[in-house]
This record gives structure tokens, sequence and C-alpha cells, in this order.
């Protein structure tokens, strides 16, 4: 009985991060999203380990990449791994996917949210996010070998 309470919560949890699929008002998704943007900020924060700073600059906690440093301030690490799939894809498997002509379209996608290139389980929207930031991002996940 346990097991399924804890099955249960594990994805109550998982829809909750990546916007649940919910039927609410384009309004509501907007404010919506930008409420489940700032909570997985502060837990991305709190969460932030030595493992998440390979490869950065010990002078400044930086990585010099400025699509990685920004995926890093935003909620995207809550729903995806470099190596591995989490909710999302791994990083590694959209670089595999997608190609550096591909990078205004992804970034779109980014900042539009939706479902269905990877699953049934949508990616939240980002619409606070610029266009320019977005590419930035996506120019970075698109290096992740």
């Amino acid at each position: 009985m346990k097991k399924v309470f804890f099955i249960l919560g594990i994805s109550v949890a998982f829809l909750t991060a990546c916007g649940g699929g919910s039927n609410k008002p384009a309004d509501a998704d907007s404010a919506s999203s930008s409420n489940n943007s700032a909570v997985a900020q502060q837990t991305n924060a709190a969460n932030d380990t030595s493992a998440n700073k390979i490869g950065t600059d010990s002078n400044s906690g930086t990585t010099g990449n400025k699509g990685e440093e920004l995926m890093a301030a935003a909620d995207c690490n809550t729903c995806h791994n470099a190596e591995s799939k989490v909710i999302g894809p791994a990083l590694v498997d959209i670089a595999k996917k997608y190609k550096e002509s591909d990078v205004e379209t992804l970034a779109k996608k980014v900042i539009a949210g939706g479902s269905g290139n990877w699953g049934t389980v949508p990616m939240t929207a980002h619409p606070d996010l610029s266009l320019d930031d977005a590419k930035e991002m996506v120019k970075y996940i698109l290096t992740v070998k």
C-alpha cells in the first residue's frame, strides 16, 4: 500500500512540475507558468551541488557559456538532465535529434511549451523568456554530446 501512495505522489509531483496537461485558460497558464518557474528556480538554487558545478570557473562560479548559465538560472534542470531522461528528454538526446538550423524553431518551442515530440508529458511554457535567451539555451543544448 505504501508503494502505491509513493508512486502516486511521484506521479503528481512530475505532472505538477511540467504543467500536468491542465485545461486552464491561456491567461491562467501564463500566471501558473510564472509561479512554477519561480518555485523551480528556488528549488534549483537550494539543490545546487558540486556535481552541478563541474567545469565552472573557480573564481566566478560560472561556466562561461551563456546558454548553460541561463538554463541553470531557469527551471530547465527540474525536468532535464544532460545525460539521462528525467521528466523531459536528456540534453544529449535533444542534441542528437536536432541540428543547428533548428535553433529558432526550438527556441520558440521552449517559450511556447507543448507536447508530442518526446511523448505525452507537456513541457511548461516559458513566456517570460526572451527569444534571444531561448536561442542561447538551445545553442548550448545542441553542443551537449
